[in-house]
């Protein structure tokens, strides 16, 4: 027999993913990047030879069948110990948890009896830190599914360095050092910037945060390197299309529809760019193979929206009904439905549908209005911020101005980590998570305001918050104990208009008490400054709509529009005006509150689509796109 070469004697690795070949000195895959586990070479092959050389004669079938179940036998003894040793642990560390959340509570207790602690501090600073620790968390599992590859991609005289920055960004991750953890891989993104693996993580992560700007760029470094990238093709268009870019948009979108055709995001995408440009007839398409490929009620309601502007009636209807099946909560849906249905001369089903979204989104202050009331004209300048909190808070203005509350919400929660109880970063925080319907964090943003004992404004500003969160979440007669004892404490008429308004607006959505709503309504309208004064008047009219007084709800509602003009508004005008008869003004009054429910609307649907991570996931996965 010859001798083998040396290059004939290294063994392979076979890729346990790809099941590419690889020589056995490879600790990464050079197909796939994955970390190679799987060996097989000479040595193997030798094996396999020998035994087949064995004659048939010396093997006994039975002999083997016990070898085999002895080593069964064995196995499963060793699993059973170490399945006993696994529950001793885990009774040992439920008793350790039991022990330190009794701990924790009877420390909350004594801060509380001693008065070294607020009745709700200790929940809020908990939920935040939990959030915070949470958001690491995921950080850290999406981080661990891709480091080895990260780390695969990466060549030349730097690796060492680039790995210690991928080591370093997993410690702070799993110290819940997310900021951290960012500075270090992007550190590690400067010395490989072809790595686009790493610049997709970066990428998805500004988006995440609403960075739009930052994460664009890191999606260019992807299609540098892989032009098919499907995440990359389909992000870099819809952010093209937010920043205005629409050729640009239109041309990576279309490049991910070819590539992959029967996608959701590609389609759904490109069909939103097209309804937004009045290309109907092109946005039916892609939004149709949008809808088939999965039944998302957004693709929905942006198909029903296109039918309807085209006047296919009976289309529309019909998707528009899947839209609110599937979500009953969409406020939106609900309203072109009752828009359609109203076309169609079905008076009382628009009416019904109308209710339905006025349901789901009660008459709401537009606090903007407060804070530059407060700010101003009110002589109560909100106190002011410095330091590095004030650069957040600069950066969430500028968010604010572009339409982007999502991303101003995230500076001002950093703000408040530099400076976690000043009054105005907490109240401006609370009016932001006010129009992102985050409750929950309005409630405790609000009540911490109020356990400070601020001025008059701030007060009445925190106090409203407080009643609209409630409200958002049901709690109606919780409000209004809230608003009672705010009209109490209140000397000024700007404190004393905002609670009769809001106890105006519980009273009337309870439908109890709709003497005392139209009480308090009224003192509202006669209380309010003149830069208020639309709110308190749509109150008032909606009190007498859900009075069906309905030639007075249109009177009070038409002077609140001119004052103050808000979808809510032109939404209550319509349904009055429907009820009362007037089908043509109710119609004009309905569009103009579509109109003003839907400036930066459609943007806002596809990114809520984008950032529906978990959904996003499942069909890149089934893509198996990259």
């Amino acid at each position: 027999m010859m001798d083998r070469t040396p290059s004939e004697q290294r063994g392979t690795v076979l890729c346990q993913t790809c099941g590419a070949r690889n020589p056995d000195d490879r600790e990464y895959c050079a197909l796939c990047h994955q970390k190679l586990l799987v060996l097989s070479g000479p040595f193997a092959q030798e094996s396999e030879e020998e035994f087949e050389d064995e004659g048939e004669e010396n093997f006994s079938f039975d002999e083997h069948l016990l070898e085999r179940i002895s080593i069964l036998e064995e196995a499963l003894k060793r699993t059973t110990e170490s399945l006993r040793q696994l529950y001793g642990a885990l009774h040992k560390q439920e008793r350790t948890i039991l022990v330190n959340q009794t701990g924790l509570g009877a420390l909350r207790e004594l801060l509380a009896e001693k008065g070294a602690l607020g009745e709700d501090e200790w929940t809020e600073r908990w939920e935040s830190k939990m959030g915070y620790q949470l958001l690491a968390l995921e950080q850290r599992e999406r981080f661990l599914a891709i480091k080895d590859r990260v780390a695969a991609l990466c060549r030349g005289d730097r690796r060492r360095e680039f790995v210690a920055h991928l080591d370093d960004a997993d410690h702070a991750l799993a110290g819940f050092e997310v900021e951290r953890a960012m500075a270090a891989l992007e550190a590690a993104h400067r010395l490989d910037r072809g790595n686009y693996e790493l610049a997709w993580f970066l990428g998805e992560t500004r988006f995440n945060e609403g960075d739009g700007a930052a994460a664009l760029g890191y999606f260019a470094r992807v299609l540098e390197a892989r032009p098919n990238h499907y995440e990359g093709l389909v992000y870099s268009g819809v952010l093209e299309h937010e920043r205005g870019a629409g050729e640009r948009a239109e041309s990576l979108l279309k490049r991910a529809v070819a590539l992959y055709p029967d996608a959701f995001l590609p389609n759904f995408s490109l069909g939103a760019i097209y309804s937004a440009r009045g290309d109907l007839a092109r946005a039916v398409v892609y939004l149709e193979r949008a809808a088939a490929a999965e039944a998302v009620p957004q693709a929905l309601y942006l198909l029903g929206r296109a039918y309807h502007e085209m006047g296919r009636l009976a289309p529309a209807i019909k998707r528009l009904r899947e839209a609110v099946r599937l979500d009953p909560t969409f406020e939106e849906a609900h309203h072109l439905l009752g828009l359609t249905y109203l076309d169609r001369r079905w008076n009382r089903k628009a009416l019904t549908a109308f209710r339905e979204a006025q349901r789901l989104n009660p008459k709401r202050l537009r606090y903007q209005d407060l804070v530059r009331y407060l700010s101003g004209s009110a002589g109560s300048p909100l106190p002011v911020v410095d330091g590095a909190a004030a650069a957040q808070v600069a950066r969430a203005e500028e968010a604010l101005t572009a339409g982007e509350p999502q991303r101003a919400f995230e500076r001002y929660r950093r703000a408040l980590a530099l400076a976690p109880d000043h009054p105005t970063l907490l109240i401006s925080g609370a009016l932001v998570a006010l129009q992102l319907d985050r409750g929950a964090e309005v409630e405790a943003m609000a009540r911490k305001v109020l356990a400070q004992e601020p001025g008059e404004m701030l007060r009445a500003t925190a106090g409203a918050a407080l009643i609209e969160a409630l409200r958002g979440q049901g709690r109606l007669r919780e409000g209004n104990t809230v608003g009672r004892r705010l009209l109490e404490d209140s000397a000024t008429p700007f404190g004393q208009t905002l609670a009769c308004y809001e106890i105006a607006c519980n009273l009337a959505e309870m439908e109890e008490d709709l003497d005392g709503a139209l009480d308090y309504a009224r003192r509202a309208v006669e209380l309010a400054p003149e830069e208020l004064k639309g709110f308190p008047l749509a109150a008032l009219g909606w009190v007498h709509y859900k009075r069906s007084e309905f030639s007075r709800a249109v009177g009070f509602l038409d002077r609140a529009a001119e004052l103050a003009p808000s979808s809510s508004t032109f939404t209550h005008l319509g349904m009055a005006l429907l009820a009362a008869g007037e089908e043509e003004r109710a119609r004009a009054a309905l569009e103009r509150a579509r109109g003003l429910e839907e400036a930066g609307g459609l943007g806002r649907t596809m990114l809520q689509c984008m950032k529906d991570s978990t959904r996003l996931h499942d069909r890149v996965r089934s893509r198996g796109g990259g």
